[in-house]
């Protein structure tokens, strides 16, 4: 069985969407609506689907609820962190994490977003 896709509820479907594609290099596949539901996918095959179908509801997410986001070496993952840090995103600098090197941050929307390499 293979997962298909994963939909996040976000207040902002463009916003959120825009980060992930300028930090993520994820690509949109359709929109449906003004600002009610958003097709992003990445080379490896990922479906994320952002939507926004009651705009009265502000969604919050658990407190360790997150994506995760793998690359292959921590330049990498240093690489990903200094564009956020340029754009003024708060976020930490990458350090040890799970037996990686990464970071997290926080996306549009309040996800939580952990980006992580595990070889050198």
């Amino acid at each position: 069985m293979k997962l298909n896709h994963v939909n996040l509820a976000v207040p902002n479907v463009s916003e959120t969407a825009a980060f992930f594609e300028k930090f993520f290099q994820m690509r949109c596949l359709e929109t449906k609506g003004d600002n009610v539901l958003t097709v992003l996918t990445d080379e490896a095959g990922l479906a994320l689907t952002l939507s926004n179908f009651d705009a009265k509801t502000v969604p919050a997410y658990p407190r360790d609820f997150h994506l995760g986001f793998i690359r292959e070496t921590r330049e990498q993952v240093t690489e990903v962190f200094e564009q956020m840090k340029a754009e003024s995103l708060d976020v930490k600098p990458p350090r040890s994490v799970h037996g990686g090197w990464g970071f997290y941050v926080h996306a549009p929307g309040g996800i939580l977003v952990e980006v992580t390499a595990y070889s050198s």
